[in-house]
């Protein structure tokens, strides 16, 4: 084995596990943050006998209500009802992963979900209406596109859609965490060279009279009259397969939005 070989390769993996780590805690925190094992519990224990089934209104195939009834499952377990989402906090997210719909997707169709799952309130009849009537054709196709049902797989569309949805919290964070870091360090050795003339947050004139931006695209930006002079872009991981986004993302900051750009630019990747 090569000299070094051995120890950049514990490096390596080193820095893979803790990522990793918090990762799975991470998604572990959101299983229990969103509820999902308790809102199941709570739908299942509902006597969906009791409520008014009209499978047009609701927007249920025919055919995948006799699937689910031959099979002997509770349809509150699979199909969303109005009365359901108005009484059980959290159950717009249940069908929603169900029907594996993110929640950008539901807001697409101006059916912001995302309050009602984060803090667990409840929607108005008419809303209510309109979340079932949009998952519920979805997750009968899901159900018509098997010859068998097998009441496990409702768990899974529950936990990709889960999966996917964490994923996305994960980067996000990360990223900022990575933002904030990096701009600590900037403005740190701003102010040790007393280069800042006047500090109003995001923006920051310098004594020669550029202007620095802490935004989201780009992360810093440095202008002068009005020109961006540098721009990073900013991304937070282990995985060297994100820097070709971030260099799109900066490539398109560089292109356009109307403003004047420089006739150079470049770009680096720090790795620690």
């Amino acid at each position: 084995m090569p000299d070094g070989f051995a120890s950049d390769m514990d490096d390596r993996y080193n820095a893979w596990a803790l990522d990793q780590a918090m990762k799975s805690r991470f998604f572990h925190e959101k299983l229990h943050e969103w509820g999902m094992v308790t809102v199941a519990r709570r739908i299942e224990n509902i006597r969906g006998e009791e409520l008014t089934w009209n499978l047009d209104t609701l927007g249920i195939a025919p055919a995948a209500w006799k699937k689910v009834i031959h099979r002997g499952i509770k349809p509150v377990v699979v199909f969303a009802h109005p009365a359901v989402l108005q009484s059980v906090e959290r159950s717009v997210g249940y069908y929603r992963m169900l029907a594996m719909v993110s929640q950008k997707s539901m807001g697409n169709l101006r059916l912001n979900v995302l309050r009602l799952e984060k803090e667990g309130g409840l929607p108005d009849e008419q809303r209510a209406w309109a979340i079932a009537r949009r998952l519920n054709p979805i997750i009968s196709a899901l159900l018509s596109a098997d010859e068998t049902l097998d009441v496990r797989e409702f768990d899974l569309w529950r936990g990709m859609a889960a999966g996917a949805q964490a994923d996305g919290s994960w980067r996000n964070q990360r990223g900022r965490k990575a933002e904030l870091a990096v701009q600590k360090v900037v403005l740190e050795r701003l102010r040790t060279r007393g280069l800042l003339r006047d500090e109003a947050p995001p923006r920051y004139t310098l004594t020669d009279g550029r202007t620095l931006v802490f935004a989201d695209e780009p992360g810093i930006a440095l202008y002068r009259r009005g020109t961006i002079q540098v721009a990073v872009e900013i991304k937070g991981g282990i995985d060297a397969a994100g820097i070709l986004g971030a260099w799109g993302r900066l490539s398109r900051v560089s292109a356009g939005r109307g403003r004047k750009t420089p006739k150079r630019s470049r770009f680096s990747s720090c790795r620690k």
